[in-house]
């Protein structure tokens, strides 16, 4: 997917994610978005670690909704959307 502005991808991942209710999995087609843009993120290797399985949206600091990368061993590791469009 390409986005004009980063503001639309940045958009459009919010509304995915608010698209879930807490505890939800990612359906496989938002998944595959969501891979391409950790791959952008800043800190992707350490987010990926073994593997993933799938995502899901779930809470974070201070209560807020968040996506969490679920991997092969059973560990979980929230990140942020914004932090994979926003990168350093």
């Amino acid at each position: 997917m390409h986005f004009a502005k980063r503001g639309d991808a940045v958009s459009y991942l919010n509304d995915m994610l608010h698209r879930y209710d807490l505890g939800d999995k990612v359906s496989a087609l938002d998944a595959e978005v969501l891979r391409a843009a950790l791959e952008r993120h800043p800190e992707s290797a350490a987010k990926i670690g073994c593997g993933i399985t799938h995502f899901s949206v779930r809470t974070a600091d201070f209560g807020t909704r968040c996506f969490w990368v679920n991997r092969p061993d059973g560990s979980t590791e929230k990140f942020s959307h914004t932090a994979c469009i926003y990168r350093t």
